[in-house]
This record gives C-alpha cells, sequence and structure tokens, in this order.
C-alpha cells in the first residue's frame, strides 16, 4: 500500500518547473519583448508625448 501511494504522488507532481530549454526561450521572448519597447519609447512621436506629459505634470497649479 505504501508503495501505491509514494508512486501515486509522483506520477502526481508532474512537472511543476521549466527546463532549461524553456528558461531559454523565456529569456529570448523577455529580451524580444524588452528592444521592442524601448524602440517603441524612445522613437520621436512617443517621446515627445512622454516629455510633454512630464512637462505639464511639473507646471502644474497646486
Amino acid at each position: 500500500m505504501r508503495k501505491w501511494l509514494k508512486a501515486r504522488l509522483r506520477r502526481a507532481r508532474g512537472d511543476a518547473g521549466m527546463n532549461t530549454a524553456e528558461y531559454a526561450m523565456g529569456t529570448i521572448a523577455a529580451c524580444a519583448f524588452a528592444a521592442v519597447l524601448y524602440k517603441i519609447v524612445t522613437s520621436g512621436r512617443v517621446s515627445a508625448a512622454l516629455e510633454s506629459l512630464i512637462g505639464r505634470a511639473l507646471d502644474a497649479q497646486f
């Protein structure tokens, strides 16, 4: 009975974590997303909008 329970628990745990290949793919995807986001945020139009937003926030009357 005890062996049966141990075997059942071992099967129930399954693959709970990522293996090395999944970590590598996740890291590559995160870096690609960061690169795209950086390009968008540093583009002229978005950069100007952010500067305008920050300027208006700093000039706000309290």
